[in-house]
């Protein structure tokens, strides 16, 4: 379970800022417990956060964060080989001088059937690891796993500081194995470490990003194949029949060619026929992207993994995306506490006399970009909205910020300005 991201220097986001799913005071009921405790009381976790904010905010870098993160800790150790003094980062590119400033990375988890909270993160320049840490915290109180350093020119991959009896592994041996531009962690979990295994694991099975466009057919081969897992194809085959039905698609059943292997979807026809329709050719954009999202939202809610979608509204109509926004919430259609955090413009998740009231108050984040091209990221919860206060007015009037800001008929009055002055 995700508590929280710590970014800094990527991309757009150049100072340092930090994603929180923490329930506040201003939730309403649907945070999930995390066993842990803090002043006396649990700390409740939101199952889903959107992010709101004008083109070029911000909001798609949020996410590449992530991707870059869990990128970096899969393929650090080998792929990186490759280019043994280069880190392929991407700092903040509008002032020269965030060349010259780490980027930093860092998320808060909760792992472990008796739950335990752990910290990992790292700070990054061009040629290596500046800094590497990891701590846990059984029975809430802080035991460090390791502190990495890269100071010290005389140890090649850093300096690094083991506390105690948490860290269990082969210290000596996984030190000497980690290059300038290698995560320790990703050293560790290559070598079959099993503590850093299990925190590597999350990054890999956990957090999964969906692109809506960019990566439609590899979702559509992702829904396919849970189509065709051997050991779960009816179960699998049962709930996306019944979701695609739900979408008001016009689909009655699905089925395999016996000519071409491929999947096709009935749909109904005049006098209660049905006919198939070839997926690739006949079906509308709106059935593949609906199609396309089942696989990959299925498969988080079975593992209870973390979900990030970039423009949920970009093919998904309002009505499907608020629907998508209830499974997560819902914690009979989301046993295991899988959670989602989404972009989007859409104003109508956050509550209208049609979809209701998807999102609650602190589960809204709005980002803006500050006259330098730096992006701003804020909780929605900042402006202190009451409880029955309408969000999708106060935030397309500009109340909590995150909107373009263009007047209406600007853009109109410009291009009249410029045809004015063209010649005939």
């Amino acid at each position: 379970m995700l508590i929280r991201f710590r970014l800094a220097n990527h991309r757009s986001i150049r100072s340092e800022h930090e994603l929180s799913l923490i329930a506040t005071e201003f939730d309403e009921g649907r945070g999930r417990g995390t066993g842990l405790r803090q002043r006396g009381r649990e700390v409740f976790v939101q199952p889903v956060l959107g992010v709101f904010g004008a083109n070029a905010s911000g909001k798609s870098n949020l996410l590449s964060g992530f991707q870059f993160m869990r990128d970096a800790v899969t393929e650090s150790f080998a792929d990186w080989a490759k280019a043994p003094e280069a880190v392929p980062r991407e700092p903040f590119k509008l002032d020269p001088s965030s060349r010259e400033e780490t980027t930093l990375f860092e998320v808060d988890l909760v792992l472990g059937r008796d739950p335990v909270r752990y910290t990992y993160g790292f700070e990054l320049s061009d040629e290596r690891v500046e800094a590497e840490w990891l701590h846990a915290y059984p029975h809430g109180r802080r035991n460090v796993w390791f502190d990495r350093e890269a100071d010290r020119p005389e140890q090649e991959g850093g300096e690094f500081v083991f506390r105690g009896e948490g860290f269990k592994g082969e210290r000596e041996s996984l030190v000497k194995l980690t290059r300038p531009n290698a995560l320790f962690l990703s050293v560790g979990a290559a070598l079959n470490d099993p503590q850093l295994s299990a925190i590597h694991g999350w990054f890999l099975d956990n957090l999964w990003l969906i692109t809506p466009g960019r990566d439609l057919g590899a979702r559509v081969r992702w829904t396919t194949r849970l189509l065709r897992d051997q050991d779960q194809s009816e179960n699998h085959r049962q709930r996306i029949v019944r979701l695609l039905r739900s979408a008001d698609l016009g689909v009655t059943r699905l089925d395999t060619d016996p000519e071409t292997g491929e999947i096709r979807l009935w749909h109904r026809a005049p006098n209660d026929g049905e006919t198939a329709l070839d997926f690739r050719e006949e079906e509308s954009l709106g059935t593949h992207s609906w199609f396309a999202f089942l696989g990959p939202m299925l498969a988080v809610l079975d593992q209870g993994s973390v979900l990030l979608v970039d423009e949920l509204d970009s093919s998904l109509h309002p009505a499907l995306a608020a629907e998508v926004v209830r499974v997560f919430q819902d914690p009979v259609s989301n046993p295991r506490g899988a959670q989602l955090i989404f972009t989007t413009h859409d104003a109508t998740l956050l509550g209208n006399a049609v979809l209701d009231h998807p999102l609650g108050r602190d589960q809204v984040w709005i980002t803006a970009k500050k006259h330098s091209g730096e992006t701003e990221l804020y909780p929605l919860t900042e402006a202190k909205p009451r409880k029955e206060e309408n969000l999708e007015r106060g935030y397309l009037r500009g109340r909590y910020g995150g909107v373009p800001r263009v007047t209406a008929g600007e853009i109109v009055r410009e291009l009249s300005r410029r045809e004015a002055k063209e010649p005939a």
